[in-house]
């Protein structure tokens, strides 16, 4: 018999094809989307649709030869296209980028990182009423991470961050964890569903102008739509309802632009005070500073250059980059070999983990209706050995313990008067 050929070694992997959050990557990683950024082409008709009308309506005045004055012509349709094309191009750098994700650990820390003793945190008990202390670990029981520590920011200022079970690390100052996502966020202001995409450290200010101009062209459309109705008394006679009533699309722009203006409008005035004032819209939300002072609020003026004007901070994933193959896990074998390299023991098979989360029993199992815990046993030799178990009444019989070997040797058990 020849050699036994080697096992192939594991492919290696980029880092966005095994990343662990809910996003989505394009363009070999180079661009990173949420788990929603179905929503983008949502957006898109939103934006593009009353532009197409606005330009169309525009060549159609070009095209009249009209000679009387008109709203709408050459210069408005080349601004109309010219803002459509920026408006659209925020909105793909706010989708398309990484917003400031923190790079989770592969294991929790071992310490705290807090003031506190390192071993009088160890000792203490998870029940303690002044801190909640997070178990990080079976392979170590008796680690214990306190769930939130002090941190020192600018200005001498202390805020208190948590611990985040998912990322395995404390979460620096203003991050949060996005559900949606899956990650946590560096100064996460929220999880936008029009741009699919969390809003943080990194696309801010694209998000502030997108936003800001999707609200100047609404104004836009809807001022030229009311001036082109104004051009058009000159043919009605001068009326204005036979104006409004001849161009039919400029009335449908007015009405959608209005609808539009009050929603993106009042959101990007609701921004500006949030710049104003250093404020994410989760911590306005949680209402953090109302009753004590806000440590990042530097003025007006310094608050928004820190938004316009600051460096962007680079992205600390590198989802290009090469990563190795995890270690393959160790199974059972019949010799009773080693458990697997996991942290944590699976008493149940995987199928019958997630029905117990989900409140029922799963009784379909794949060996027969046998838990996994059971499985290994060798129920043939036992039945050999003579040891068998009928049960006749619940209340009295007493059910053997399928993890203890009995003894061949053993006098047979009477139960009932039959013989075992």
């Amino acid at each position: 018999m020849g050699e036994p050929e080697p096992e192939p070694e594991p492919e290696r992997r980029r880092l966005y094809q095994v990343w662990e959050g809910s996003n989505k990557f394009l363009c070999g990683g180079r661009l990173i989307f949420g788990p929603d950024a179905g929503s983008l082409f949502l957006s898109t008709v939103l934006i593009a649709s009353p532009l197409v009308g606005l330009c169309f309506q525009c060549v159609t005045k070009l095209g009249s030869g009209s000679s009387d004055k008109q709203a709408l012509g050459m210069p408005a349709l080349v601004a109309t296209i010219l803002l459509g094309l920026a408006n659209l191009a925020f909105l793909f750098l706010t989708s398309s980028r990484d917003p400031g994700i923190v790079p989770r650990n592969a294991r929790p820390p071992e310490r705290g990182g807090g003031d506190d003793d390192p071993a009088a945190a160890a000792d203490a008990d998870v029940t303690t009423p002044s801190t909640e202390w997070v178990a990080t670990t079976l392979a170590d029981p008796h680690l214990r991470l306190p769930r939130t520590k002090d941190v020192a920011v600018a200005g001498g200022h202390v805020v208190r961050v948590k611990y985040c079970d998912t990322c395995l690390l404390y979460r620096p100052p203003r991050a949060s964890h996005c559900s949606i996502c899956n990650n946590c966020v560096h100064k996460f202001d929220h999880h936008c569903p029009w741009v699919g995409q969390c809003i943080g450290q990194r696309n801010y200010r694209y998000f502030f102008l997108f936003i800001s101009t999707s609200t100047f062209l609404c104004l836009y459309v809807f001022v030229l739509s009311w001036l082109n109705v104004a051009a058009q008394r000159g043919t009605h006679g001068g009326s204005l309802l036979k104006s409004i009533a001849g161009e039919p699309l400029s009335v449908v722009l007015i009405v959608y632009t209005f609808v539009s203006a009050w929603f993106v409008g009042g959101l990007t005035v609701f921004h500006v005070y949030l710049m104003s004032t250093n404020q994410t819209t989760y911590e306005n939300f949680r209402y953090r500073y109302d009753k004590k002072e806000n440590p990042y609020d530097r003025g007006v003026a310094a608050n928004i250059a820190e938004v316009f004007c600051a460096a962007m901070p680079p992205s600390l994933n590198k989802f290009r980059s090469w990563v190795e193959p995890p270690p393959p896990e160790v199974a059972f074998d019949d010799g009773g070999g080693p458990l697997s390299s996991r942290s944590k023991i699976d008493l149940v098979g995987r199928e019958e983990k997630v029905d117990l989360e989900m409140g029922h029993q799963h009784h379909n199992h794949p060996t027969g209706g046998v838990p996994a815990i059971l499985q290994g046993l060798h129920y043939a030799e036992m039945e050999k050995n003579g040891v068998s178990v009928h049960v006749k009444d619940r209340q009295s019989a007493e059910a053997p313990d399928p993890l203890v070997i009995p003894d061949p040797e053993a006098a047979p058990r009477h139960d009932g008067g039959e013989a075992e």
